[in-house]
């Protein structure tokens, strides 16, 4: 019903800056609820940040340095992250929930190091 591909991910250093997006396919995108999940490894998936009609939630750890948004014409969501720490190491996932159903996207790497 929906695809989903994540891009934008990458090798930072500590501090550092990355902007993820995820582009759906597929019709209906304005319905759906949009989040950004992660999971590290040998970790359980997380959630990271959601955006809906009335509003945002983000996951504590990185509230004031993450910023989820969306482009309802362009079908895309994005996760820009500011000041990035080690612990924010993680394959990313979109997903997108409309009436209970959950879809994901393949996943894209971030890795903060120094």
């Amino acid at each position: 019903q929906v695809q989903l591909v994540e891009s934008g991910g990458g090798l930072v250093q500590p501090g550092g800056s990355l902007r993820l997006s995820c582009t759906a396919s597929g019709s209906g995108f304005s319905l759906y609820k949009m989040a950004w999940f992660r999971q590290a490894p040998r970790k359980q998936r997380e959630f990271v940040a959601a955006i809906f009609s009335g509003g945002t939630n983000y996951l504590d750890s990185v509230k004031g340095r993450f910023t989820i948004t969306r482009d309802n014409a362009k079908n895309t969501v994005y996760l820009q992250m500011n000041a990035l720490k080690p612990e924010d190491t993680a394959v990313y996932f979109c997903n997108a929930r409309n009436g209970g159903f959950d879809f994901w996207g393949q996943g894209t790497q971030v890795t903060v190091s120094s």
